[in-house]
């Protein structure tokens, strides 16, 4: 899956540039985002998108030393089942 990276916005589109899912991370200061909206199309739900873009996230903010906090509900559970990834919390 090839995923869009954009300053605060990780996304995958169709090849008629139709957005199928993203994770949305506006900035909170210079150093802190609020991952705030996960969306997946109901042609790719079940397949486990969400939650590679999930990964996709945490890997990128991690390599920009950036934390976040959490204010969308499907980020806070995909955050409690994997602690590998806590170092970005704030």
């Amino acid at each position: 899956m090839n995923f869009i990276y954009n300053p605060n916005q990780i996304a995958y589109f169709h090849s008629d540039n139709n957005l199928l899912a993203e994770v949305t991370f506006p900035n909170v200061d210079e150093n802190t985002v609020d991952i705030n909206h996960t969306f997946v199309d109901d042609s790719l739900r079940g397949q486990g998108v969400a939650g590679k873009l999930m990964e996709a996230t945490a890997l990128y903010l991690r390599s920009q030393g950036k934390t976040a906090v959490l204010t969308c509900s499907y980020a806070i559970s995909w955050f409690e089942k994997h602690a590998e990834y806590q170092d970005i919390l704030k």
